[in-house]
């Protein structure tokens, strides 16, 4: 039982690459990379910055283990400010040695893996997503001939296009199966219940009347049961007892109001919903194969205006949208056209992602104008610029409402506040204010990720990128919501809070456990909700994980030299992290394959350090030129104007390492586009992580490449969902599947019961979800074992 913590600690972080993917690989091996940069600074900082601030030195107004600060030094010993300058240089160059070598490390992984057969037969890994697209080149023909160049040419390109109705159709589609999931499961627990009254009732009559009950070991779908209850629904469940639901009243509101709008029988409205929108899908689509087959090559540029981002032919019904999928036939292709000058004119085809999947895509972003996407860029900024300036309103009044008696006293007409109960007093100044604030910063990265993908980025993984660096410079500015920050002791407090409380309830996990039974009681109404309570795996948002960690490397990097106590704090506390984390993500959590990056958050989060090197080096010099001797004199003006020098390096040795590695970070060079280990040629994708071999063959790889997943919208692709509902005892699941199957609504019953107390439970997947039970990847090729 208590084998486990040796257990996570001898276990190897680099088999997380095998679970979990680059992103989970990198931010554990983030983690690494602190505690080998704090470690000695920790111990040199101990052994020679607290003697010199504490022994035979003092300042008023410092005790305790405020005497352990820059501050404490007296102004009899100010030549000892030298040890401080020496330790900020040392510690700078310690520092900026291991981003370069954190970052040449994660060079080399990242080209492994964009270069590795597991990787490079993936059809994403050869695909390019281009936005963009002028007039003339918005045909699959001429998209193909421009790329036709590169080595392999193009294998397929997929048109992205205006789809008008068809999303919104395939949206109700989506409701309208939740809806009658939702509404045939509680049909079929209300009529096993009724059924269970009726039984009850006849065995008590029967035995007030010296009769035989009646005996239930027959099964419930016999001849008898069949007979006196026809084996249907309606005759064991009233009207007024079906399920019903309100229409919204007015059209354009997604939701209804109470006693407001029509009131219909759920499972009959559910069903023709879905046989009107897939009817209107199957004619839409219809539609949208003619206008791809009727596609015209290029068009006359005198006419068409070639450079335009305008469609093509008004005469179709989809109009092609300025962006396209590229499927090349090799993966170095698909990296040259990214890297590519495609286009003479200004924003035409500039935006080009590669390592793009479908599960990935911003379907409504895609057709977005370049020059509208730029409008959106400056407003998206202006916003959060605002957002962080304003941001200290709700937060004065969340510190205003803490101190409810000043109030009290300020503003008369609040005195009736404080004459409430004490413990209502207490709740209001005491759990309202922090709970609120929780609130807030509950929000926040919501509010944050909506401004990015309101600047028309084109995935998900992008969305989490701009998010990191967004919600990074609002933590950085406004700090933690908290004001103990300002203070010494309250960072102190802040750190190890995180260490130890953050760590314990990370490994406890009582959290998830509480709401896996909350949901698993209250939502767990469907076999589909009941699939995803027990079997969905958890994952982590990197976006607001990656900021919340750097930030606590930043205050470390800011305090190190003034304050060093906190590097031993946070050396313990990143070393708890690792090995939480280490074990979360060996264990406990599955992040999408689909929205893996690569570890791209990884070098983010080294330009976040820098970060922190910079706060402290300007704070520093500060202090230097800011320090006086018992004269009242400036008496540290030479280490200030170190300090300054060091800034100026430590920028120069920055702008260096970007300008070194920056160009290597996403695309193959041609020097490793020989190292894979099969060619890059597509193979069937999905969720989870499926298994390769290294002498695949190439012969299989194109079988796959016959039956990839098109990048195409799920709207204008996708089948019905199927309607997933529980076999009951009585058999009545079977009359409402083979009903709904008749009608045109696909309906099974498929690994899914309800017992005879109406509770749901499943044996596997959805009938409609192809799932890799044995989820084992092999080790990658290009697996490192340093």
């Amino acid at each position: 039982m208590f084998s486990w913590p040796l257990a996570v600690f001898k276990s190897d972080y680099k088999h997380i690459l095998d679970v979990n993917g680059m992103d989970s690989y990198f931010f554990v091996r983030f983690l690494r990379f602190v505690i080998r940069m704090l470690l000695p600074i920790w111990l040199i900082s101990w052994a020679v910055l607290m003697p010199v601030t504490s022994v035979n030195t003092s300042s008023p107004g410092h005790s305790g283990l405020d005497i352990f600060v820059f501050g404490n030094v007296s102004s009899s010993r100010q030549s000892r400010y030298a040890a401080h300058l020496i330790l900020a240089w040392l510690f700078t160059f310690w520092i900026v040695w291991n981003l370069r070598r954190e970052m040449q490390y994660f060079v080399t992984m990242r080209q492994r893996w964009l270069v590795d057969a597991k990787n490079a037969t993936l059809p994403q890994a050869s695909t390019v997503l281009i936005t963009g697209v002028p007039q003339k080149y918005l045909t699959e023909s001429a998209l193909d001939d421009l790329f036709s160049v590169l080595p392999g040419g193009v294998r397929k390109v997929w048109l992205n296009r205006d789809l008008k109705e068809m999303p919104d159709l395939y949206k109700r589609q989506l409701k309208a199966c939740n809806k009658l999931e939702s509404a045939e499961t509680k049909l079929l627990g209300t009529a096993t219940k009724m059924h269970n009254k009726r039984t009850k009732a006849g065995a008590k009559a029967a035995k007030k009347s010296s009769k035989e009950a009646p005996s239930d070991d027959r099964h419930l779908t016999d001849a008898s049961t069949v007979d006196s209850e026809r084996n249907d629904p309606y005759s064991l469940v009233p009207p007024a007892k079906r399920p019903s639901h309100r229409l919204p009243p007015m059209s354009f509101l997604p939701f209804s109001l109470p006693f407001m709008g029509k009131k219909v029988d759920s499972i009959e409205w559910a069903r023709d919903e879905i046989i009107q929108t897939s009817t209107a899908l199957e004619h839409s689509r219809s539609i949208l194969a003619d206008d791809i087959s009727s596609s015209s090559t290029l068009p006359v540029a005198s006419t068409n205006h070639p450079d335009s981002l305008n469609p093509i032919d008004e005469s179709q019904t989809y109009q092609p949208l300025n962006a396209a999928f590229i499927l090349f036939n090799r993966q170095i292709a698909a990296h040259l056209a990214a890297q590519t000058l495609t286009h003479h004119a200004p924003y035409r085809m500039t935006k080009r992602y590669t390592n793009i999947s479908r599960e990935d895509v911003i379907w409504g972003n895609l057709g977005m104008n370049p020059y509208q996407s730029r409008v959106r860029v400056a407003i998206s900024w202006a916003a959060t610029v605002a957002l962080i300036i304003f941001w200290a309103l709700p937060v004065a009044f969340v510190g205003a409402v803490s101190n409810v008696h000043s109030l009290c006293n300020t503003f008369g007409w609040l005195a009736w506040i404080c004459k409430l109960p004490g413990v209502v007093v207490g709740i209001i100044s005491g759990i309202l204010p922090p709970v609120l604030l929780a609130v807030l910063m509950m929000f926040l990265p919501i509010v944050l990720r909506m401004l990015a993908r309101f600047e028309g980025m084109p995935t998900k993984t992008a969305v989490e990128l701009s998010l990191m660096s967004r919600y990074f410079l609002f933590q950085v500015l406004l700090s933690d919501s908290s004001t103990e920050h300002k203070l010494i002791a309250g960072i102190y407090s802040y750190i190890v809070l995180q260490g130890l409380s953050g760590t314990a309830s990370g490994f406890l996990q009582i959290s998830p456990l509480v709401l896996y039974y909350v949901k698993l009681f209250i939502l767990g109404s469907t076999p589909r909700s009941v699939h995803n309570i027990k079997f969905g795996t958890r994952s982590v948002s990197w976006g607001t994980l990656f900021p919340s960690t750097t930030l606590l490397v930043v205050i470390t990097i800011t305090y190190s030299i003034i304050s060093p106590i906190i590097n031993g704090l946070t050396c313990a506390a990143f070393f708890l992290f690792y090995h939480l984390w280490k074990y979360l993500f060996l264990w406990q959590l599955d992040q999408p394959r689909s929205t893996d990056t690569g570890g791209l958050f990884f070098p983010k989060a080294l330009q976040h350090v820098f970060v922190g090197l910079y706060i402290q080096q300007i704070c520093l010099a500060a202090l230097f030129f800011l320090a006086q001797d018992q004269n009242m004199k400036q008496s540290a003006i030479p280490e200030g104007a170190l300090m300054v020098v060091l800034i100026v390096l430590t920028a120069g040795y920055h702008l260096t390492l970007n300008d070194s590695y920056g160009p290597l970070i996403s695309a193959v060079p041609l020097t490793l586009s020989d190292e894979a280990k099969s060619p890059s040629v597509p193979q069937p994708d999905d969720t989870k992580r499926t298994q390769y071999t290294e002498n695949a063959s190439v012969d299989d790889a194109d079988q796959a490449a016959d039956v990839c997943e098109e990048f195409t919208n799920p709207a204008a692709t996708e089948p019905q969902r199927i309607v997933w509902i529980p076999r009951d005892t009585l058999g009545l699941a079977d009359m409402e599947v083979t009903t709904g199957n008749a009608s045109g609504v696909a309906m099974s019953v498929e690994r899914a019961r309800m017992d005879q107390k109406g509770k749901v439970d499943v044996e596997g997947p959805p009938p409609d979800e192809e799932l890799n039970w044995q989820n084992i990847r092999n080790r990658p090729l290009w697996y490192d074992t340093r």
